[in-house]
């Protein structure tokens, strides 16, 4: 069991990439917004490594439960998968969310590199989160009618939040989504 200190760091930690991301990420900054030293966060997380690792499984546990309340049929009853799909897009497309799809994105294509370090699996495991959670999302479907309906509205989701990230065009984006799914 993690100490509380642990936790606590990785909490701050976190909130430091979800400000600041991953890349050229430097423990000297990172443990002073902590509250910490490198040498603490050496200690306590095996490596610098160690500590990158322990972030993204932080990220993909946040958005796999944010996603899963997100599709809850129970939270608000809907009418069908392009609905809920709809109701997804809405919710990580928010303002609010970017500094953590900003991560999720920055960690995924990272984890596409030729050395992808620390970062290795990221994108493979996050995509098989993702597509687990909207087959899911679709009972009484067959599953390769449902794998399919679930890819391609991950790919759509994925490509329209990489589109408003590089250019901050809410209007534009939203006008795409709604000419349909």
């Amino acid at each position: 069991m993690p100490s509380p200190r642990r936790t606590e760091l990785l909490d701050a930690c976190y909130r430091y990439v979800l400000e600041h991301g991953l890349i050229g990420l430097s423990l000297r900054p990172l443990a002073a917004a902590a509250g910490s030293s490198p040498r603490v966060l050496l200690y306590l997380f095996g490596s610098k490594d160690g500590l990158v690792r322990e972030l993204l499984a932080r990220a993909r546990r946040d958005q796999v439960r944010m996603v899963t309340a997100v599709l809850d049929p129970n939270t608000a009853p809907v009418s069908g998968f392009q609905v809920l799909v709809e109701r997804l897009w809405m919710w990580l497309s928010a303002p609010e969310q970017r500094p953590t799809v900003r991560l999720t994105y920055e960690a995924f294509l990272l984890s596409l590199s030729s050395d992808p370090g620390p970062w290795a699996g990221f994108a493979g495991d996050a995509v098989r989160d993702w597509l687990d959670l909207l087959v899911q999302a679709q009972p009484g479907t067959p599953l390769p009618e449902a794998e399919a309906n679930a890819t391609r509205a991950l790919a759509l989701i994925r490509g329209l939040l990489l589109d408003l990230l590089a250019c901050e065009q809410p209007d534009r984006v939203r006008g795409a989504v709604q000419a349909g799914w």
